[in-house]
């Protein structure tokens, strides 16, 4: 497996992701979800800077460089607390109007972990707990946005025909 060749790809996808939460946060109803697209902005940059170090530490000859926690490079916007209230402000009836943006960024995110998790089954060593801790915050993403997925439209299910 070349090391190189997914941490390549993974760049380009953190790039697309970036671009996606910055395009559809200016078109999103909900203040929360606006503020989520935009908070996830900055930690798709940091996942984009986090994978650069990567592939300059392998030209440089040098092993990938794990952080001794995965959670150690979130903001603190993905905390259970934050999520929590992100969630509660969610419950709006402006939220349905945002349901295909949130079902797409929630379907962006499930893909992430799902190929870093792929990746990181075939890899060994730091640069598999690299793709692990990839994984692993891309689970945390995608766990917020299906949760305000779900409950705006928990939200749209309720609402009299008509809207």
């Amino acid at each position: 497996m070349n090391i190189r060749k997914i941490y390549e790809y993974a760049l380009q996808r953190e790039y697309e992701g970036k671009r996606f939460f910055e395009e559809n946060a200016g078109r999103m109803q909900s203040a929360a979800a606006v503020d989520a697209f935009h908070k996830l902005v900055a930690e798709e940059q940091k996942h984009i800077e986090y994978i650069q170090h990567q592939i300059d530490l392998l030209d440089q000859g040098q092993a990938s460089q794990v952080p001794p926690d995965p959670s150690t490079i979130e903001t603190g916007f993905f905390t259970s607390r934050a999520e929590s209230e992100a969630i509660q402000q969610t419950v709006s009836e402006a939220m349905v109007a945002d349901l295909p943006v949130l079902r797409m960024a929630y379907l962006i995110e499930r893909d992430f972990a799902e190929f870093y998790e792929s990746a990181a089954g075939k890899a060994e060593g730091d640069a598999k707990k690299v793709l692990e801790t990839l994984a692993y915050w891309e689970r945390r993403h995608e766990a917020l946005f299906k949760e305000m997925h779900d409950k705006a439209f928990e939200a749209y299910s309720e609402m009299p025909w008509g809207g």
